[in-house]
């Protein structure tokens, strides 16, 4: 076993990249940091997202902090702002994406207990309040990601990341990919 250089790593992922990208849009609601934003749009680029959804006060390229954290990313996942988030979930809805919430709700499945039925939407919710109140009635399904310390939540990027990784697997293993 050795370390991949820069060089092989990157016509793999010119060879990768050319492939389509996963059944999966997120959407991301009022998140407030530019670094959280950009995080995410690197992560979804490492997951072959098809698409991002800006909405609410979530900033958008090529706002500053973006750039810094997603570094290239934000130029290659497809993405869009939207300020209404319910008008865009009842369009995703019409389209047959399965509207899943990441949030900790009553009724909510372990992240890793989910089975998701392809195309999905992956709503984000407010560092602070999480995912709307009145998204819920959109949604359908919610899933969470079992917390065993004394905190009781992850930061935003970093549980999107483990979310969308996890929602990837499934997809790819129901696809056969």
């Amino acid at each position: 076993m050795r370390k991949l250089t820069h060089e092989e790593i990157i016509t793999r992922q010119v060879k990768r990249a050319e492939s389509p990208r996963l059944p999966i849009c997120v959407v991301l609601n009022s998140i407030r940091s530019l670094h959280n934003v950009g995080t995410i749009f690197r992560s979804a680029d490492g997951a072959g997202v098809e698409k991002i959804w800006l909405c609410g006060i979530t900033g958008y390229p090529p706002q500053g902090g973006i750039a810094k954290t997603a570094l290239g990313a934000e130029k290659h996942v497809p993405w869009e702002f939207r300020q209404d988030i319910i008008g865009l979930l009842k369009e995703l809805k019409v389209q047959g994406y399965q509207i899943v919430l990441l949030e900790q709700m009553q009724g909510s499945v372990r992240h890793d207990l989910f089975e998701p039925k392809p195309p999905v939407c992956l709503v984000i919710g407010n560092e602070i309040e999480g995912v709307f109140q009145e998204l819920q009635a959109l949604s359908d399904a919610a899933i969470e990601i079992e917390m065993d310390g004394i905190k009781n939540s992850l930061n935003v990027a970093v549980a999107f990341g483990i979310a969308v990784y996890q929602l990837r697997g499934q997809i790819k293993a129901g696809m056969k990919i």
